[in-house]
């Protein structure tokens, strides 16, 4: 270990060698154990302690093999909050046998990283490597960023970046290219077990909870470890010799934490992708999940409300021309009466386009007439649709021959209104859906009806 500089401890610095009880029967806590939180006192001393992220940390996932071998690279680490980035980074030097130098992006600037560097410079010419650990790394801006490249790149520091947000997004392409991105899971029900069950071994007491109570506190901690030891420590501090507390008993006792979202970042995108594509799969439960989700976590309904028109516009279309009306209904009725009336209306939009027959033919068709304009530039309408409101413009031909379709025995003249010296092109094909199937069988009509006009001694 580099002794002449105070390198951040990996756990509560000699507490193997306290000349204490605690010291002797791990069951009963240091002295110092009782000021530290119980979070900080059930940190995990090896990659195995850690919980919930298998994938990246068994034998044979990817960081550990690195650890196998001794052998790290860059990374970032991305994942919820509570998932156990920092406690990685720490057992990761110590398992390459580095050192460890912490640094938030937080509160650091230019001269605090110029420290950090020139420290892994002196440290790397006495033969130690450093693993530099930037917690929330996402909050450098690029400039910043880009000051870690040539120390990474020459082996100087072994960089590994914590984030709670898509490094794709948050992080520069240099940077990224000289990292590996490992995504952290959110603790599950088994890891959260887990973690309660290091609780309540370790203080010696039992979680006072009924069966139904600790689940509650386990969905209350939403995946995070850290917040769900908070709640623990919390309840174990209760008087002892009280009956174990309900769910709503232990709703008293603790707060649940709001749900993850930030309306500004991947979280945002993800549930309104969630929610469209819920509705697109004819799902309603989903879909009034998804939406309860974005509204739990603070979205603004008017952003969810124009995401129903376009819905509406988009994955419904012809196959029910009611379903835009129903979106903006539900905008218009949110506008007058707000939260939390107004996101009933909401609700209710999102489960009739849900169940709405879906179609985009006018999507796709629209789409193809907008290649078709680019394609043939500036073609004229052909000259029988063109007003002619002069006598100039009546003898170009303006106007002439025009057809009006109501004044024809069918209602339908069978003219063509492409672009002259430009074939008939077929854009629109509606689909058997809901009314789009009555729209095919009038278009297959008009069909016949034009070729038996432009071709009448043709098809009998």
């Amino acid at each position: 270990m580099d002794h002449s500089e105070p390198a951040l401890a990996l756990f509560d610095a000699g507490a193997a060698d306290l000349g204490s009880a605690g010291a002797s029967n791990p069951a009963v806590p240091a002295v110092e154990d009782l000021f530290r939180p119980l979070a900080d006192r059930l940190r995990p001393r090896t990659l195995g302690q850690v919980v919930g992220q298998e994938h990246l940390l068994a034998d044979q996932a990817p960081i550990g093999r690195m650890v196998q071998r001794r052998h790290l690279v860059s990374m970032v680490l991305w994942g919820p909050p509570g998932c156990g980035k920092t406690t990685i980074a720490r057992l990761l030097a110590d398992a390459a046998g580095l050192v460890f130098a912490p640094l938030s992006a937080t509160f650091a600037g230019v001269a605090d990283l110029r420290r950090v560097f020139r420290d892994a410079e002196q440290r790397r010419a006495r033969g130690r490597g450093t693993l530099l650990f930037v917690d929330e790394i996402h909050r450098f801006n690029r400039a910043q960023q880009d000051s870690f490249l040539p120390y990474v790149e020459d082996g100087t520091v072994v960089l590994v970046g914590a984030t709670t947000e898509n490094p794709s997004f948050e992080l520069n392409g240099a940077l990224l290219s000289r990292s590996q991105v490992f995504v952290l899971r959110r603790l599950d029900e088994q890891a959260l077990q887990a973690l309660t069950a290091r609780a309540e071994e370790v203080t010696g007491r039992v979680l006072p909870l009924t069966g139904e109570a600790r689940q509650a506190l386990l969905a209350m901690a939403d995946g995070d470890g850290r917040y769900l030891l908070n709640m623990a420590e919390q309840l174990l501090a209760l008087p002892e010799g009280a009956g174990p507390l309900d769910a709503a008993g232990l709703a008293r006792q603790v707060q649940q934490r709001a749900p993850l979202y930030d309306k500004a970042q991947e979280g945002h995108y993800n549930l309104i992708s969630a929610l469209h594509k819920a509705m697109r799969g004819s799902d309603p439960d989903a879909a009034l999940y998804w939406l309860a989700r974005m509204l739990e976590g603070g979205e603004d309904p008017l952003f969810v409300a124009r995401r129903l028109v376009r819905f509406a516009n988009e994955d419904v279309g012809m196959a029910d021309p009611k379903a835009i009306q129903q979106a903006l209904a539900a905008w218009d009725v949110y506008e007058r009466l707000g939260s939390p009336e107004g996101e009933l209306a909401l609700a209710q939009a999102v489960v009739y386009l849900a169940t709405a027959p879906k179609s985009i033919a006018v999507y796709r068709g629209f789409g193809a007439a907008g290649r078709s304009a680019r394609r043939t530039g500036s073609l004229m309408p052909p000259p029988h649709i063109l007003n002619a409101p002069t006598p100039l413009m009546k003898d170009l031909g303006y106007g002439k021959d025009y057809a009006y379709d109501p004044d024809t025995p069918d209602g339908f003249s069978g003219a063509d209104y492409f672009p002259q010296n430009m074939d008939r092109e077929t854009y629109y094909r509606p689909t058997e859906h809901g009314h789009e199937a009555e729209i095919g069988h009038r278009l297959n009509h008009w069909a016949r009806l034009r070729a038996q006009r432009n071709h009448p001694h043709t098809g009998g």
